[in-house]
């Protein structure tokens, strides 16, 4: 029988610390289809990562399968109407055992609204993925559109998955 997933609000210094880290393995998963490379000391880039930290329209969970940790989840436009989902990453032990899709319902239930998911077409299982979890926690019907990616002309657009979800 899997763990159970659980969220924990990311608010300590060493929480973030593991973020960071994790950062690094999400990056390294996207970069087959972003086409980046690590810098010359050996790590991506944090900076967007970094931005999540201390503002208030923000915020992030990690997430565990029983006692083990998972991954994480990024949000942004808590402020305001729309919610982003920023960043969503499950490491790959825990993918296909359900331990992502419970934890992307769980994030969208506790801030429940207005929701903009975006994801690229070309990463064939996040497509699937966040469909799924869009046709479970849209409360009425969903819509999606491709956007450019800001300032990065050179890879495809993204799919936006726009919906409205009640609370989960």
């Amino acid at each position: 029988m899997p763990e159970p997933t659980s969220l924990r609000l990311i608010t300590t210094s060493d929480q973030r610390q593991i973020t960071e880290r994790l950062w690094q393995l999400y990056l390294h998963d996207l970069s087959e289809f972003w086409g980046s490379m690590p810098g010359s000391e050996g790590l991506y880039k944090t900076a967007r990562l970094l931005t999540y930290f201390g503002d208030p329209d923000r915020c992030g969970y990690l997430i565990y399968s029983g006692q083990a940790l998972a991954g994480f989840a990024l949000i942004h436009g808590l402020a305001g109407e729309l919610k982003v989902m920023g960043d969503f990453f499950v490491v790959r032990a825990a993918r296909r055992q359900r331990v992502g899709h419970e934890a992307a319902v769980r994030v969208i239930g506790l801030h429940p609204g207005r929701w903009a998911i975006p994801f690229q077409e070309e990463n064939p299982g996040a497509a699937r993925f966040w469909r799924r979890v869009g046709a479970q926690v849209a409360a009425a019907g969903r819509e999606e559109e491709r956007r450019p990616v800001p300032g990065k002309p050179s890879i495809p657009p993204d799919t936006w998955l726009l919906l409205s979800s009640s609370r989960a």
